[in-house]
């Protein structure tokens, strides 16, 4: 059945802002979703400019309007996408749900744990979709790799050593206001308290509960800022415990020297072990117990899982682009069922959601517990 496009919203993302144009790419790869308002900036004039750059219609000067005015309109939209800063991700949300309007939104949830769960509470009541855009869960590599886990593949899961290092923050960026990103994530008051780790630490820890399906039920961490005068953490690692027996290490840096994006994830159980790398997401390696290293290519895995997340034939790279629009593409299938008051398509429960955010909160709440003490253990809620 052919479907109309979705009539999709933003708020934040306006000139000079890297994730806003990210997600209006993403967001039309796929042809499922038409941008057609948006709120792009606090300044109405900046607001104006942004959406006559973009080819949106419908340019609002305030978010809370734009959800008043979106949500009474016969052609309003039907999901928002909020990239904004993380200090407004939960009353940007909250305004647009309270509205009966579908989110997409960035992670981190929210800044705090209680905000989180007080999003996920109203998701909920409003029967309404609230998807977070933990891209990397949409390389189909990554999808074939939480399958092998849960096919058994591995036999039981024994370790997980994740990580997630970068440079850009290796020096004081941020001071002078000539780097807007680093000025508003080096800043407490609009990225939370949490720094490096509430930033690419939560990718880490949500690529691998996304892959081995397992949760620590302990950690011991420690934060850091090396670069004098930063306000927020630029450094974070973390020794993980897990209710099977496993363990894991977890470390994200964003002052590591040499680093472009390297989010790695290895997962070693008692049959086998499966090394992803972000950087090179066309390939997944496989190593069973004393046989040879297997190198899996996107295409050509028997998965339906990453058949469903691929775009093109094998030996035609796919990125990090087309794993940000297989988020969009999953939150659209979920959306049409909803209206419809009928179940989502199996291939698209994948995606991650609100209550991924509640975890990751969870996350980063104990970690700054730990840190705290001192590297104390710390038993994770909910695990």
């Amino acid at each position: 059945m052919q479907r109309r496009r979705l009539r999709l919203g933003m708020v934040g993302g306006g000139q000079g802002a890297f994730i806003g144009a990210v997600h209006r790419i993403a967001a039309r790869l796929d042809d499922r979703f038409e941008l057609v308002a948006g709120a792009l900036s606090s300044d109405s004039g900046r607001a104006r400019a942004s959406a006559v750059e973009a080819g949106i219609a419908r340019s609002y000067a305030d978010w809370r309007e734009m959800a008043r005015a979106e949500a009474a309109r016969e052609d309003g939209i039907d999901a928002v996408a909020i990239v904004t800063p993380n200090h407004l991700h939960a009353p940007v949300a909250t305004a647009f749900l309270e509205a009966g309007i579908h989110v997409i939104c960035d992670k981190p949830l929210a800044v705090s744990l209680a905000e989180g769960e007080a999003l996920a509470k109203l998701a909920q009541s409003k029967k309404r979709l609230f998807a977070l855009t933990h891209t990397y869960s949409g390389y189909p590599l990554v999808r074939h790799a939480r399958e092998l886990v849960e096919r058994g593949e591995l036999g039981e899961i024994r370790v997980v050593q994740v990580e997630y290092a970068q440079d850009w923050l290796a020096e004081p960026v941020e001071t002078g206001g000539a780097n807007r990103q680093a000025s508003w994530r080096t800043d407490p008051a609009l990225a939370g308290p949490a720094g490096c780790l509430g930033d690419i630490g939560t990718h880490a820890y949500q690529l691998a509960a996304f892959v081995t399906g397992m949760m620590p039920r302990a950690l011991s961490a420690e934060l850091h800022t090396f670069v004098p005068g930063r306000r927020v953490d630029d450094h974070v690692q973390a020794m993980l415990r897990y209710a099977n027996g496993a363990r894991g290490m977890l470390w994200a840096s964003q002052v590591a020297c040499g680093a472009e994006n390297a989010l790695r994830l290895r997962v070693y159980g008692t049959k086998a072990g499966l090394a992803f790398d972000q950087e090179e997401p066309n390939a997944l390696w496989f190593t069973p117990l004393g046989g040879a290293a297997e190198r899996l290519t996107r295409a050509r895995v028997n998965s339906q899982v990453a058949a469903h997340a691929t775009r093109v034939p094998a030996g035609h790279p796919e990125g990090y682009l087309e794993a940000f629009a297989q988020l969009y593409q999953d939150a659209a299938l979920q959306i049409d069922a909803l209206n419809d008051g009928r179940a989502p398509p199996a291939e698209s429960l994948l995606l991650t959601t609100v209550d991924d955010g509640v975890d990751g909160l969870r996350f980063i709440e104990a970690v700054l517990k730990s840190s705290a003490a001192d590297g104390r253990w710390v038993q994770m809620e909910g695990a």
